[in-house]
């Protein structure tokens, strides 16, 4: 997929649900959201023929808990949805690994050439990430107002992920393998 198409279906939902929260509020800013993701889903499934696991994940619960946070009319469960979303990945990733599973590799193996102590490291500071991202939710939306929530879940967590992502580049390359292609090169 082309990668300002795979950036928009990745983000477009979040930038959908933070300009609805700003313009109408948080409950038709959750619907908005609902659609957003469906929507994303949809066009990851027409131009690639699959849609990658995590959006996946992630559209089944912003569907589950969205549709209890418009059912019950209580922003508790959407505030709880990145909480709940984090933990499972940071309980699959590191439960994963105590079964001898680098789950990070299934997904991430075909764009990243490293060994497997390299993965196996990859997975526990990802897995730690997950949990450190889970708690600081729990942080904002319980100790700030709504508005102060959603931006933070907009503006915070994607740069902190992105800022995570790419402290590892050192990490990446100490455990780079070399491939045939990169060999041809030489």
């Amino acid at each position: 997929m082309n990668p300002v198409l795979k950036f928009a279906t990745e983000m477009g939902p979040l930038v959908v649900f933070f300009i609805g929260n700003a313009k109408f509020g948080i409950f038709p800013a959750t619907a908005a959201f609902m659609v957003a993701t469906v929507v994303a889903l949809l066009v990851s499934w027409v131009m690639m023929r699959k849609i990658p696991v995590m959006p996946l994940v992630t559209g089944v619960f912003v569907m589950v808990f969205g549709g209890l946070t418009l059912y019950l009319a209580d922003e508790l469960f959407i505030k709880l949805k990145p909480t709940i979303v984090n933990c499972l990945f940071g309980v699959i990733l590191l439960g994963g690994l105590a079964m001898g599973r680098t789950f990070l590799k299934t997904v991430l193996g075909d764009a990243l050439p490293i060994d497997d102590e390299g993965w196996k490291k990859l997975t526990v500071r990802w897995g730690f990430f997950f949990f450190v991202l889970a708690g600081l939710n729990e942080y904002v939306w319980r100790n700030f107002d709504t508005d102060t929530w959603v931006n933070f879940k907009v503006f915070g967590i994607m740069p902190l992920t992105l800022v995570f992502a790419l402290s590892q580049t050192g990490l990446l390359h100490r455990h780079m393998i070399e491939t045939e292609e990169d060999q041809e090169n030489l």
